[in-house]
């Protein structure tokens, strides 16, 4: 039962909640795991690394906000506790510690690359019963795929 009226059927619902749920975790875990390397990177190319991962979790906490919204506008209650986080991302957890800049590089690259796997597969789920969230979907997607892009530049 949803306090919410929404303008999805009960199907639809189900389908774009359940996507907009996934892409909630995502950010939630992509912000934290930024973070935590951000505070732990170590190395020559510290403070453009460091600097970078900032950009990162400024994306991720921005669009978790946006989509956890959008979850609530449709009747679906956002769910983004920790406990949540930690048995449904789909992001490898990282190491503790002191981390090599180079390291952290390849660890943003396969967060990164991991997650915008996930949104593209939420992408084409929505599509057909909410372009809206779709759209928030795409939008977000192509933010993390230039944040993709430049961790990847990063590491040549």
């Amino acid at each position: 039962m949803s306090v919410v009226n929404s303008p999805l059927s009960d199907g639809d619902r189900t389908v774009v909640g359940k996507a907009l749920q996934g892409a909630l975790v995502d950010l939630v875990d992509l912000s934290l795991i930024s973070k935590q390397v951000h505070w732990n990177v170590v190395g020559p190319r510290f403070r453009s690394v460091h600097l970078q991962l900032d950009e990162v979790v400024d994306t991720a906490r921005l669009h978790a906000d946006t989509v956890a919204e959008r979850a609530s506008a449709i009747g679906v209650p956002p769910d983004g506790r920790a406990a949540t986080v930690a048995k449904t991302s789909g992001i490898a957890e990282v190491q503790d510690g002191w981390i090599d800049d180079v390291e952290v590089v390849r660890t943003l690259v396969a967060a990164l690359a991991a997650v915008i796997g996930r949104m593209r597969e939420r992408i084409a789920v929505t599509a057909e019963p909410d372009p809206v969230s779709q759209d928030i979907l795409i939008g977000l997607t192509a933010e993390l795929e230039k944040h993709h892009w430049m961790f990847q530049a990063e590491s040549r």
